[in-house]
């Protein structure tokens, strides 16, 4: 029996995973594109890797935008998102509208940031939900061609707020358990080994740890004026800076989450030491967006986690501070662009 799936988002982590994917007997994966349509509908995609050698994926359909997707009327057993998630731009979820089958698609949501769920839940609330947070180091060059550079870790869980873990699940939270399951054997029967199946309070657990990662790293990048990860790990002053969010955001998650974090995630300490001994260069994705000109993901990365634990009356001043100052930073270039444009 054939499985469907469907990728919203297809750029450097999208399409990897798609082409490890539809290495899968009985998998055929379609793509929605947007600026590598051109490219991706001509030549497929072209894949470099140092696990995986080098590859040509060719999609089973390659759509120029979701009403394409609508009219080619496929039953979609998975959707994978993996767009940036920006909140105060725009309602990703509305792409899904006409693909999904009431009862049937599962969409997997391979997002950064707390809270990217909500949105698909509101819309979709019958539908199963699962959260996926990855590490993997991968880009788009030019238009269709992806550099995977390392790491292929994906965790994913199913989405069940207000679930227990107890004993006595309902048909809802079984379903979606074992369409996580399901989920994860297909990831690693396409080669991916390190493919991790959670809990939902485990997998929210390793969200906000990747949180402790990306708030102390990108808007810091981005304010001390575009400094890479390296740099600020073994400047003396920054360290602390980036130790101190980092401590921050996970004292804060086993209160939220009511549970403590597990004892195998790494600590801030080796977080910093492994980036010590990264002298690639690599810049944060909040700072590459900011040199663009691009939206950043402020929202899930910052304003959502502070508005979180403030619903359990928690502040955290370190990350408030970073969003405060970042947002108007970001509002004021704005304005500035705007008021170029009227010239």
């Amino acid at each position: 029996m054939t499985i469907n799936i469907l990728i919203v988002g297809a750029g450097a982590i999208g399409a990897f995973y798609a082409s490890r994917l539809a290495q899968v007997p009985d998998v055929q994966v379609s793509v929605i594109c947007r600026s590598n349509y051109k490219a991706v509908s001509s030549n497929g995609f072209s894949v470099t890797s140092p696990k995986y050698g080098s590859y040509t994926f060719t999609p089973d359909r390659t759509f120029a935008n979701p009403k394409e997707a609508v009219a080619a009327n496929i039953t979609w057993d998975y959707i994978l998102v993996s767009t940036k998630a920006l909140p105060d731009v725009s309602d990703d979820s509305e792409i899904l509208n006409g693909l999904m089958r009431d009862g049937h698609t599962a969409v997997v949501l391979v997002q950064n940031g707390l809270g990217v769920e909500d949105p698909y839940v509101k819309r979709f609330p019958s539908a199963t939900i699962l959260s996926a947070v990855t590490i993997t180091s991968a880009a788009q060059t030019s238009p269709g061609v992806i550099k995977h550079n390392r790491w292929t870790r994906i965790s994913i869980g199913p989405y069940l707020p207000g679930s227990t873990g107890a004993t006595g699940k309902n048909e809802k939270e079984e379903k979606a358990i074992n369409c996580n399951k399901k989920f994860v054997e297909l990831l690693k029967a396409g080669g991916i080994a390190d493919a991790e199946e959670y809990s939902h309070a485990k997998l929210q657990m390793v969200r906000w740890h990747k949180i402790a990662i990306n708030a102390s790293m990108n808007p810091s990048a981005v304010l001390s004026g575009g400094s890479t990860n390296n740099e600020m790990a073994t400047d003396s002053e920054l360290y602390w800076h980036l130790k101190g969010i980092m401590d921050e955001v996970l004292d804060t998650a086993p209160k939220v989450l009511g549970t403590p974090l597990p004892k195998e995630f790494a600590t801030p300490e080796a977080i910093l030491k492994s980036t010590q001994k990264n002298t690639s260069g690599s810049k944060p994705s909040m700072l590459l967006d900011w040199e663009k000109g691009s939206k950043m993901e402020l929202e899930v990365i910052l304003g959502n986690p502070i508005r979180i634990a403030r619903e359990h009356g928690i502040e955290m001043p370190r990350l408030q501070t970073l969003y405060a100052l970042l947002r108007k930073a970001d509002e004021n270039r704005e304005q500035a662009k705007q008021g170029k444009s009227k010239l």
